[in-house]
């Protein structure tokens, strides 16, 4: 039974807010970056979720306004304690972007100049490269479980890669087939469920 419906403590709160305060302090890239970061915070260290609810939670968060990692925190968090944890999650995960993006914007005239900030940022790129493309390959091989969802897959890429469709138009007609293929499939396990009977 989650926090939620059990009550919860102030150090449970604590516990939620220092453990997305860390995700959001030594991760870089972004919300895919994240991935492997909250997998094995989450759901491998502390059982908080599954594996694929996260996937569940970031195909929610990819749909929906906002930064597809806070909401994925915010998700997380109200799962563990209601609309408090869902506050706290979403301030420890946002807290170190705040505190580094006040630090350097009061410097950033002459920040952005120095030459071995080029260069760092330079290699951080490349390794935020690295973690984006380790993600979507996991992503893809935990969503992918039949031809139809690799054919979705192949038109979904080639939709927004070759012809710049938007994704929003990609999310919400994949949604739509979705829902479509789990009702055919439905219908499908009734009817045969029925000639087993007969």
């Amino acid at each position: 039974m989650g926090m939620k419906n059990a009550g919860f403590k102030l150090s449970e709160l604590v516990e939620l807010f220092f453990v997305f305060f860390k995700i959001g302090a030594v991760t870089f890239g972004g919300g895919y970056a994240m991935l492997p970061m909250l997998e094995r915070e989450l759901a491998e260290k502390r059982n908080w979720t599954t594996r694929e609810t996260m996937l569940d939670y970031y195909a929610i968060g990819q749909s929906t306004p906002g930064i597809i990692a806070v909401n994925v925190a915010t998700f997380i968090g109200f799962n563990k304690a209601g609309l408090i944890g869902a506050v706290v999650a979403t301030a420890g995960i946002v807290t170190p972007s705040i505190i580094i993006i006040t630090i350097i914007a009061r410097f950033i005239s002459n920040f952005s100049q120095i030459q071995w900030v080029q260069k760092a940022l330079s290699g951080i790129n490349v390794a935020v490269a690295a973690l984006l493309t380790k993600s979507v390959w996991d992503f893809s091989k935990k969503a992918v479980k039949n031809i139809w969802s690799l054919l979705l897959l192949l038109a979904a890429f080639v939709s927004m890669y070759f012809f710049g469709v938007e994704s929003l138009v990609v999310i919400l007609v994949s949604a739509s087939l979705g829902i479509a293929f789990s009702f055919l499939a439905a219908k499908k396990k009734v009817q045969n469920q029925e000639e087993l009977e007969q």
